[in-house]
């Protein structure tokens, strides 16, 4: 029996009252945590509760239990060490279904689309350099805009521009899709001071750009990869002193956002020397129909392009998953194809799931591979 399960066991034989349920709360942080997994605990009268979660695998709603004579209820979810998941309770009263953060867990992770409940399993810790650092001095957030011929309209483009910046010196260049995600959700702008300021990665110049239609836009879309290569980095490369070398130039996104560096690099072999590659959303079809929906359509007819000839679109390529998500097995077959073109590759895999906080945990290793800081050079 598990250690947690154990002190559920235990309040249940003690013939619980409402003063000993409330001092088990009372004296316990939720979910529970053991070496095996965790425990989800719900206190309330209910007539049913489910686990909602992102792991991909299991059933994606799974039962609690109801403590015997009391409104406590629970679940035991196995999870590997270092596991981190998002999730929901799905409490049912009355007849009717809510979906809710989880009342007993302070922790959430927001999204574009809201707040989810946060389980960091045995072994998991928040990387220090993701917080706020008092010695770390702060680059700042400047704004372009461009008239874009591409898309006929306004484009609005953030820019990080790093903390002593000088127009007497040369940067590398480092564009980012979904910036303002990255910034609201994986606390870009924190991790890029800290690792600055830890040298661990050289002063970059980061534009931040948004796509006006994403699921269009970033689904390997030629117009798209056009208005980078074309027309945002030579507006840049205008406004800020940047390296012109290919090593120095580099296209980053997750989830969809992946798809439109991986194809804008494509579509401009040997321009973009660093590519960043998070959960991308990489569907093909060796065969018949692909099961992704209509969405995925032009996305998997860009893939099965690229993996019939793929060049050379880059020279270091990181690429990062979670274990949790479906497209595990997507990025999981992109990396021999990758590697058989000559690019540097690095792959990492996560015990998390297609969200912000995952991509953001990755930061550090990737960022500092493909732009290694003076400390690097100096260890390498």
């Amino acid at each position: 029996m598990y250690a947690m399960n154990k002190l559920l066991r235990e309040l249940a034989d003690s013939q619980p009252d409402s003063r000993a349920v409330e001092q088990f709360l009372r004296c316990h942080s939720f979910p529970l945590v053991d070496p095996q997994g965790v425990t989800f605990v719900y206190q309330g009268q209910a007539e049913s509760v489910q686990l909602l979660h992102w792991v991909y695998g299991l059933p994606s709603q799974q039962p609690f239990q109801r403590l015997q004579g009391t409104g406590l209820w629970h679940l035991h979810l196995e999870l590997p060490l270092g596991s981190r998941i998002e999730y929901k309770l799905n409490v049912r009263k009355d007849g009717r279904s809510e979906w809710i953060q989880d009342p007993l867990n302070r922790l959430q992770a927001h999204d574009p689309f809201g707040a989810n409940s946060v389980c960091r399993a045995s072994g998991y810790r928040r990387p220090d350099w993701t917080r706020p650092d008092p010695e770390a001095c702060p680059g700042r957030l400047d704004e372009i805009r461009l008239r874009s011929r591409v898309f006929s309209r306004q484009e609005r483009v953030g820019v990080y521009v790093p903390p002593r910046f000088r127009k007497t010196r040369r940067y590398p260049l480092l564009i980012v899709h979904d910036g303002d995600d990255y910034l609201n959700y994986s606390q870009l702008q924190t991790v890029l001071d800290n690792l600055i300021h830890r040298l661990e990665v050289p002063a970059l110049i980061v534009a931040l750009t948004n796509a006006g239609e994403r699921l269009n836009e970033y689904a390997g879309q030629d117009a798209h990869a056009e208005f980078l290569t074309r027309e945002l980095v030579p507006r840049l490369a205008k406004d800020f002193p940047l390296i012109g070398e290919p090593s120095a130039r580099g296209l980053m996104g997750a989830s969809f956002g992946a798809v439109a560096a991986l194809h804008a690099a494509w579509k401009a072999p040997g321009y973009y020397g660093r590519l960043l590659l998070q959960s991308g959303s990489f569907a093909f079809s060796d065969i018949g129909k692909h099961g992704h929906g209509e969405t995925f359509d032009p996305v998997v007819e860009f893939m099965n392009r690229f993996r019939r000839n793929p060049g050379r679109p880059s020279e270091r390529v990181f690429v990062s998953c979670g274990i949790y998500e479906s497209l595990i097995y997507e990025s999981r077959s992109l990396i021999p194809l990758l590697q058989e073109t000559g690019m540097q590759v690095r792959f990492q895999e996560a015990p998390d799931g297609h969200n912000w906080e995952n991509w953001r945990d990755r930061l550090r290793d990737a960022l500092s591979w493909l732009f290694p800081g003076p400390l690097w050079m100096v260890y390498e």
